[in-house]
């Protein structure tokens, strides 16, 4: 392979397959998996296990933190590098959310 070629991994292409599934404008619910304060950077993943990197600039709140583990809809967009990240994060205050060891969110709410 050369240099200026992409490297996709499977959760690339399953971020992409779901976006293309459900599209960039839809609202999605999923649990925020992890979260470093330090760096401001968030994963979120949704029901199906797709994962979705975030920004702490895009919790809607403003807040700029947020627990793991925090039930949050979102929305989905293109990002640097052909990749797809989560904005518009915002928790949902009334739903708690736990990850079992697959990923998969087991408390999610019904969109």
């Amino acid at each position: 392979m050369k240099a200026s070629e992409a490297q996709v991994s499977d959760q690339d292409a399953a971020a992409f397959n779901e976006v293309v599934a459900q599209g960039t404008g839809s609202l999605r619910l999923g649990v925020v998996q992890s979260y470093d304060k330090e760096r401001g950077l968030g994963i979120v993943v949704d029901a199906n296990a797709v994962q979705f990197g975030f920004h702490s600039t895009q919790i809607a709140d403003g807040s700029r933190q947020i627990a793991p583990g925090t039930v949050v809809a979102y929305r989905v967009t293109a990002a640097a590098g052909g990749r797809f990240e989560a904005f518009k994060v915002t928790p949902i205050a009334a739903a708690q959310g736990t990850l079992d060891g697959t990923g998969h969110s087991s408390s999610l709410p019904s969109p």
